[in-house]
């Protein structure tokens, strides 16, 4: 199913950064550059229809699959794509000089620094916002009691990881679930979720979500942004131009329908299209089975690990009070950087990440870099245990 595995004795542990894709979604790309190539939304011919059908297409099912409505999916070129949309496009409109933002300054960069642009751009209209950091606690889920503690009369955002890319934790923001202001919106990053375990932004109460569709069996270049109706009225169009859901008039650009008014340009068709083929697969296999095989492969990669002289784990599963886990562990190793110890890895055939993993340089502990590894429903138990134990060899020799 997926060909990139075939001809390899390496094993993929990095599927955090991106996953295999499956025969369907390369055959969506190849095909739409081979066979009927043209523009979607434009032209009256046949392919060009076509396209445009199918576009809209996967965006229904994409709606499907996340349980939102398909006004309220937006295609984009990823997750970073995706929340720097929210910035300018909700931010610079709805933000106001004192109202603040909830963040973690542990999450990926990708879900920081467009908060820190969009302080950045106000401040040179003469509004000041506060960007306030929540903690994340031993478990490396979001602390929810110091969000709570922190929400104030001036909170406008709260942006939060659903599944966090390097501690693995799932946050949900269900304790606080009826307890915010309903003017308080609430964007998901679901770059590692998507794909990997259901996701329902309705019981996520979700305002935006993002998902990247490389991540989730797709091609690379090609998101999705959810925007809940209720804040569709507070949306600026985005990437005016071509093709984009706006109206021209005396007083300027008015907005369009949702979600074209959030799109604009050519679009990443072979991309969409792939993600659509991206989709089927994941429904053949079912997210259930993904979401079982892969507590099942963390818990065997933490029995494996936990023994290794000189292993720390980051916060994550490996603290969890029940078994648990979603695909994603991260560890350091005494007597070895991280960088050298994913070379090592590499060198016997285990493809990992190592690094900061895109989180920005804070000096928090449990922040330093380290070796994560990221499974996926082509990883096997044979894969994991030969992996511990390659990793209990390094151990021992840089111990010695």
């Amino acid at each position: 199913m997926f060909p990139a595995l075939r001809e390899t004795e390496a094993v993929y542990l990095d599927s955090a950064s991106t996953t295999q894709k499956p025969e369907s979604v390369i055959a969506a790309v190849n095909g739409y550059h081979s066979v009927r190539t043209a523009n979607a939304g434009r032209g009256t011919y046949a392919w060009a229809t076509s396209l445009t059908r199918e576009i809209e297409a996967v965006r229904e099912r994409m709606a499907g699959f996340i349980g939102a409505h398909s006004d309220e999916v937006v295609f984009t070129g990823g997750s970073t794509a995706g929340l720097n949309a929210v910035a300018l496009s909700w931010g610079l409109t709805n933000l106001r000089d004192g109202d603040e933002i909830l963040y973690s300054p542990r999450d990926h960069a990708s879900n920081v620094y467009p908060w820190v642009r969009l302080r950045q751009l106000l401040a040179g209209f003469g509004r000041t916002i506060g960007l306030v950091p929540y903690r994340v606690n031993g478990l490396g889920e979001a602390d929810i009691d110091d969000i709570a503690a922190k929400v104030s009369p001036r909170t406008r955002l709260i942006a939060v990881s659903h599944l966090h890319h390097v501690f693995g934790a799932l946050t949900t923001l269900e304790e606080l679930r009826g307890r915010l202001d309903p003017s308080i919106a609430v964007c998901f990053d679901c770059s590692q979720s998507g794909g990997h375990l259901p996701v329902d932004v309705a019981e996520l109460d979700a305002d935006f979500a993002v998902f990247a569709g490389h991540k989730m069996f797709g091609a690379p270049g090609t998101g999705v942004l959810y925007c809940r109706r209720r804040r569709h009225a507070e949306l600026d169009p985005f990437l005016p131009g071509g093709n984009s859901g706006v109206f021209l008039d005396d007083s300027g650009l008015l907005p369009g329908p949702m979600p074209q008014r959030m799109e604009g340009g050519t679009p990443d068709i072979p991309g969409i299209l792939a993600l659509g083929a991206a989709l089927d697969t994941l429904d053949d296999i079912g997210l259930d089975t993904i979401g079982t095989h892969n507590r099942a492969l963390t818990q065997r990669l933490i029995t494996g690990l936990r023994p290794v002289p000189g292993l720390e784990f980051l916060p994550g599963p490996a603290y969890a009070p029940c078994e648990t886990g979603y695909g994603i562990v991260s560890f350091t190793l005494a007597g070895i950087s991280a960088q050298d110890l994913g070379f090592v890895l590499g060198e016997l055939g285990f493809l990992v990440r190592a690094g900061a993993h895109c989180v920005p340089s804070n000096n928090e502990p449990g922040d330093e870099d380290s070796v994560r590894v990221s499974t996926h429903i082509y990883n096997t138990f044979d894969e994991i245990d030969r992996f511990t134990h390659s990793v209990a060899t390094i151990a021992e020799e840089v111990s010695s």
